[in-house]
């Protein structure tokens, strides 16, 4: 690891936190992505490439937000970093990528280097008395794919794991990582995954492979294709990963 690789791991990052109304005893982590989206009409959300900016579009497309009587939900921001795709302009990204291509190969160093930093974030939940069973982890397109890192490589023992308008490379490290956990009769948490049938970013097609090669290797997925929907986030979505996170991460009989 280079040392800003190795600085990038240390770094704290910021996050956004939406409180529960009620007693603490669930997590979601909720991953931004890029900032490359195609706003919708009426589209009030300037960014979506900080946890502030994420935060804001979910309550902009859920008119209730995520807001729960027992789950905290955090919205942390990555660090900015050069980016390859923006000609290396700085940008607030979790991971660099070599082009926005299922045919190429994974920024391998970035991505450790974030995974590491990520999971300060579910080690703080762990030590605020939150078990990892109760924490759920996912993000919206590149966020979806580090949470897929994040829980497929280093915290499979998670309650699940969820992907909006997100792909892996095709020759990913987390089937990989997923197909060995499978051989060994070990658990995998659960994958919810949407996309929209027009998305101009990441088309519907690398979302839905990227799904089936998790299925192989073993994950219980869920796919939701959403039709005419771009690269962005839908009310009938986010309504269907609320209800989801709500079955997931039921109130428990101390709430």
């Amino acid at each position: 690891m280079s040392f800003h690789a190795a600085m990038a791991a240390v770094r704290k990052l910021q996050t956004c936190v939406v409180s529960p109304t009620g007693k603490h005893s669930a997590s979601v982590i909720f991953l931004h992505g890029s900032g490359a989206r195609q706003p919708g009409p009426q589209d009030s959300v300037s960014t979506c490439d900080t946890g502030e900016g994420l935060r804001a579009w979910v309550r902009h497309v859920l008119i209730q937000g995520l807001v729960f009587k027992h789950i905290k939900v955090i919205y942390p921001t990555a660090p900015v970093r050069p980016y390859t795709p923006m000609k290396g302009a700085p940008s607030t990204v979790w991971f660099d990528r070599f082009k926005i291509s299922q045919n190429c190969p994974e920024h391998m160093e970035s991505i450790d280097a974030m995974c590491t930093t990520l999971g300060s974030v579910i080690e703080d939940e762990v030590n605020a008395g939150i078990p990892k069973k109760r924490i759920i982890i996912g993000g919206f397109s590149m966020g979806g794919a580090m949470a897929l890192h994040l829980v497929c490589r280093y915290h499979p023992d998670v309650a699940g794991v969820f992907a909006l308008s997100s792909f892996l490379n095709k020759d990913s490290v987390a089937f990989q990582a997923a197909g060995e956990r499978l051989r060994a009769g070990l658990y995998l948490p659960e994958l919810f995954h949407c996309h929209g049938t027009s998305d101009e970013l990441v088309p519907h097609q690398w979302g839905e492979e990227t799904s089936l090669q998790l299925t192989k290797a073993g994950m219980v997925t869920t796919f939701h294709s959403f039709p005419g929907l771009n690269h962005q986030l839908s009310q009938p979505e986010m309504e269907l990963l609320r209800t989801w996170i709500l079955k997931k991460l039921s109130p428990t009989t101390t709430t």
